[in-house]
Order: structure tokens, then C-alpha cells, then sequence
């Protein structure tokens, strides 16, 4: 019988990605066809205003060039999420997005906190730990596949430039390298290979020493010699 692999292709491998990326574009062409300014709805911490942002701040960009920055990472790491890790992927998405955004009203500094950043780098972190501490090839593969692409974003969780929310990416890669922890056990797993004694391991000694069984030729020669 035939093992079934874990990683197996769902709708839901594009159809969340695609749709998360079109509400962010949505929201982005509502601001702009209506000259509308949504900023106002980001994190703005320690506030209570500030806390619709938790839910709101991923879908607002300052501009077409931060929202496209956004659109390609988040739309390769949720097909990633819900591909490898598709037994936890909407309660990781829904609750580390939720976290992040907590994290980032609670350490963040003045001013509103916006974008699908947050969330990137939770989705990151957990794919890139996650593949490390599970230690299956496949998954490390993938990590190290992410750490090669998005590597450099480990710079963004300090404070070298103005205007990035260094807060919010911190708060997503410690968020995520938490549930990369939590969720361990849960989804793929390394394969614990079982090794069967066959015919060639007859022929050694406890010793490891060959040592194969005499050949009944040989036996029924040595009887008639005696």
C-alpha cells in the first residue's frame, strides 16, 4: 500500500491568496476612486481608536508602491501556509494576524500603523522556523528556499528606516516563530524510518564481521570427507 504524502494541491492553495491580495487592491482603488483616506482605521497604539486597526490596518497601503511591496510576499506565503501546512492555516492566518496586530498596539510608536507587512513576516517566520524545527526535508527546503528569496527582511524588524513600521514586522516574526513552536507537533512530520533485518544482514556476525552460512555443497562435502 501506498503512502499518501501530506502535501497535497486544494483550491484554497490559490483561492486565499488571490482573494486576500484583491481585497487589499480593493480597498487601495476605493481610497483612490473616492479620495478617500483610510489611514485613520490603522494601529494607533495604546488607544482605543487605535484598536479597530487590529483588524483594519492589514487591508490599508500609503501608496501603490507599499501596497505592491506587500502584494507579492503575502501572496506566495499564503499558498505556502495552505499547501504545507493546511491543518492549521486559517487558525494561524486569522489568529497571528490577530496577535501581530495586538503586539504592534501594545510596543508601537507614535502614529498609525498600517499594511500587510505584519503579516508577512508573520507568515515569514513561521515558515522558515517551522521547517527547521520539524526537521523534514521537505519543509527545510522550503525554508531555506524563504530565507534565500526573503532573507534581507530580517534587517526591517529594527529601526533603520524612517517611516516603516519596524514594530509591526517585529511583532509578526515573533508571532510567528511562536506558533512555529506551538504547532510543531501538529501537520507534517518528519518520518521515523523503521530498518528491517534482510537476507545481506544474515551474513554478518553480531560483531559485524562477514560471516556467511556455509553453502550445503559444501556442508554435504565436508559430511562425506568425515
Amino acid at each position: 500500500m501506498e503512502e499518501t504524502s501530506p502535501f497535497t494541491y486544494s483550491k484554497n492553495v490559490f483561492r486565499i491568496p488571490v482573494l486576500v491580495v484583491f481585497l487589499m487592491w480593493l480597498v487601495y482603488w476605493i481610497e483612490i476612486k473616492f479620495s478617500l483616506n483610510f489611514t485613520r482605521f490603522g494601529v494607533l497604539p495604546r488607544t482605543l481608536s487605535g484598536l479597530k486597526g487590529i483588524l483594519c490596518s492589514p487591508f490599508i497601503h500609503s501608496d501603490t508602491k507599499h501596497l505592491f511591496n506587500n502584494s507579492i510576499p503575502i501572496f506566495v506565503f499564503i499558498a505556502m501556509l495552505f499547501y504545507f501546512y493546511k491543518e492549521i492555516a486559517f487558525k494561524l492566518l486569522i489568529l497571528g494576524t490577530l496577535l501581530t496586530g495586538v503586539s504592534t498596539w501594545l510596543i508601537g510608536g507614535k502614529g498609525y500603523h498600517i499594511g500587510m507587512s505584519g503579516v508577512v513576516y508573520l507568515l515569514f517566520s513561521f515558515i522558515f522556523f517551522s521547517g527547521i524545527l520539524r526537521k523534514h526535508f521537505r519543509l527545510i527546503s522550503v525554508s531555506l528556499v524563504v530565507i534565500f528569496l526573503y532573507g534581507s527582511m530580517f534587517w526591517y524588524v529594527f529601526a533603520i528606516e524612517k517611516g516603516i513600521s519596524w514594530e509591526g514586522h517585529l511583532s509578526g516574526l515573533l508571532v510567528g516563530f511562536a506558533f512555529s513552536i506551538v504547532y510543531r507537533k501538529i501537520g507534517p512530520q518528519k518520518k521515523e524510518y523503521v530498518y528491517k533485518q534482510t537476507e545481506f544482514d544474515l551474513l554478518f556476525d553480531e560483531n559485524g564481521n562477514f560471516n556467511p552460512p556455509p553453502h550445503p555443497e559444501s556442508k554435504e562435502e565436508e559430511e562425506a570427507t568425515e
